[in-house]
């Protein structure tokens, strides 16, 4: 993002995106600057990233979500560049390291993150006593268990399961109840991890696009 001679850049990641028009998409960008710093009338300078398409593609901002470091971005196919973007999908860098953790109920929205996540995956399930949705899983990803009674895998929560098996990651998806997601939180925070949360898993995210932003030129006076 330029402003006043300043520029940030930064590696975004898709946290959704979905065509809603014929060759039109909207993508929700994560990002850890230029959402906190974007205004209205701006635009992103987006990189490919297929190495011979070396220019990035300027994509206008068409809403900003400050509260989680988001924005969202609406275009139309127009050239190789802008197909390569519609053809991501939820997704990360492939040299990291993910914690799909799902306690309870949470577990089965994990499942769906496990098929698309194209990176390592360590899948850390948590249940009271009977377990599901294993067979599922399997292949997914290297499963670790935590059962309340001990019954199966790791005696306790997922973060024992994690602490036990001397895992550890770059990245963690998480949904379940609050207690867990509690706890989950404070160990990112310990960690230094970077964390997505939800009741509900109403996010998602992975592939990965380097942004720059910069301020649109007016080419009419601004009444005030």
């Amino acid at each position: 993002m330029q402003t006043k001679g300043t520029k940030f850049e930064e590696t975004a990641i898709i946290i959704r995106q979905e065509e809603i028009a014929d060759d039109i998409y909207s993508m929700w960008l994560r990002t850890e600057h230029i959402a906190a710093h974007a205004k209205a009338g701006q635009f992103v300078s987006v990189y490919c990233n297929e190495g011979s398409r070396l220019l990035p593609r300027p994509i206008s901002i068409c809403e900003i979500d400050r509260k989680d470091g988001a924005i969202r971005l609406v275009y139309r196919v127009a050239g190789k560049g802008t197909a390569e973007f519609s053809g991501m999908r939820t997704g990360m860098q492939k040299n990291k390291k993910a914690f799909l953790i799902g306690g309870g109920i949470g577990i089965p929205p994990m499942l769906e993150l496990a098929k698309e996540l194209d990176c390592e995956k360590q899948i850390v399930l948590g249940f009271r006593d009977e377990l599901f949705l294993l067979e599922d899983f399997r292949n997914r990803g290297q499963i670790y268990i935590a059962t309340e009674d001990g019954s199966a895998g790791t005696e306790g929560n997922v973060l024992d399961a994690i602490r036990e098996n001397g895992l550890d990651a770059d990245i963690i998806y998480a949904c379940g109840p609050t207690p867990m997601l509690r706890a989950i939180k404070e160990y990112a925070a310990e960690q230094n991890i970077e964390c997505w949360i939800s009741h509900g898993m109403r996010y998602r995210s992975l592939s990965c696009l380097r942004v720059q932003v910069k301020r649109k030129r007016c080419t009419q006076q601004c009444k005030k």
